[in-house]
């Protein structure tokens, strides 16, 4: 991907105009592909739309990362 701006694969992104969280996973053609961070189906983001995650966000799916695996339990 020839945007220097664009996440690195791994790393957690917000995609602008979902308001998602997703860990990069690719670069192909003219989209960034996105996956939730505690797993699911990818999706296809412009890479304009998509921004390194913040604390808030990175925080937000850490939350629901564990809250997903905690089974309900407290």
């Amino acid at each position: 991907m020839s945007d220097e701006r664009a996440p690195e694969v791994g790393t957690l992104a917000l995609d602008a105009k979902t308001g998602r969280i997703g860990q990069v996973m690719g670069h192909v053609g003219p989209y960034v592909q996105l996956r939730p961070p505690h797993g699911g189906t990818e999706w296809d983001a412009r890479p304009e739309d998509v921004r390194p995650a913040g604390d808030h966000a990175r925080l937000r799916a850490r939350v629901a990362e564990v809250n997903a695996n905690s089974g309900g339990v407290l």
